[in-house]
């Protein structure tokens, strides 16, 4: 039972507490309310200063005014709002099909596009890391051995699961009317569900913790915000696409 709970006392039930001066004890301790009082605030006022001043200093490792910032978060989240409008628009008018002359070259057209995006992202990504401070925790060997490990993964999941789709199956091939004769299962989507958009999220992340950067995590944490809204558009549309095709193969 802590400090003061109701405790027994000796005499009536409700009488014997009518006796007890309350601005002078407290319940079960034998100690004044004041020095009581004296010993556990100061404790809690120390505390709450501390919390104030570490959160203040978190804050201040990233300037989310910096224009190197703003330019990462925006070519952050262009890039999938990019390729999934075109690609929705090509697959309800093939209008880009009809300009290149043929669905597939269509496709290889925008998967360029989209490459070419992709590696603007990367260099804004970075250069936003340099223009803002390291994270004194995180600037040494096993942050950087841990970042390097987490980029190796994330690389391995990229790149097998493009030799599993190819550049058509990448690059929104079949909003392009070229459809896969059957589900991928084989690594890594054996492994985990979009494993593309995940290992681009685990370069990332490991790029940012191989340079310590504060500013890295948080713009990881918008690729990663992107990506999840994209899947939430891309993965029922997608369905569909194949839905339709299994009703027409009927």
């Amino acid at each position: 039972m802590p400090p003061g709970d109701a405790l027994p006392f000796a005499g009536d039930c409700c009488g014997g507490l009518s006796n007890l001066d309350y601005s002078k004890h407290v319940l079960g301790t034998g100690q004044s309310a004041s020095r009581w009082q004296q010993q556990i605030w100061p404790f809690r006022r120390k505390k709450k200063k501390v919390d104030v001043r570490a959160m203040a200093r978190l804050l201040g490792y990233v300037d989310v005014t910096d224009a190197g910032f703003t330019a990462a978060v925006l070519s952050i989240a262009f890039n999938p709002l990019f390729w999934n409008v075109v690609a929705r628009w090509e697959h309800r008018t093939r209008a880009l099909s009809r300009a290149f002359g043929s669905p597939r070259a269509a496709c290889y057209c925008l998967g360029t596009v989209i490459l070419l995006l992709n590696c603007v992202r990367s260099h804004c990504f970075t250069e936003a890391m340099k223009s803002q401070p390291k994270l004194e925790g995180l600037d040494c060997r096993w942050g950087y051995v841990l970042g390097l490990a987490i980029l190796a993964v994330g690389t391995l999941f990229v790149i097998s699961s493009f030799l599993a789709l190819g550049f058509v199956g990448t690059f929104l091939g079949d909003y392009f009317g070229i459809l896969m004769e059957a589900k991928v299962t084989s690594f890594p989507f054996s492994v985990l569900d979009n494993p593309m958009y995940w290992g681009s999220t685990a370069v990332y992340l490991g790029w940012a913790l191989m340079h310590a950067s504060p500013a890295g995590l948080l713009l990881t944490a918008v690729v990663a915000i992107s990506y999840t809204i994209a899947m939430l558009y891309e993965g029922p549309f997608t369905e569909e696409i194949y839905r339709r095709k299994g009703a027409e193969s009927e």
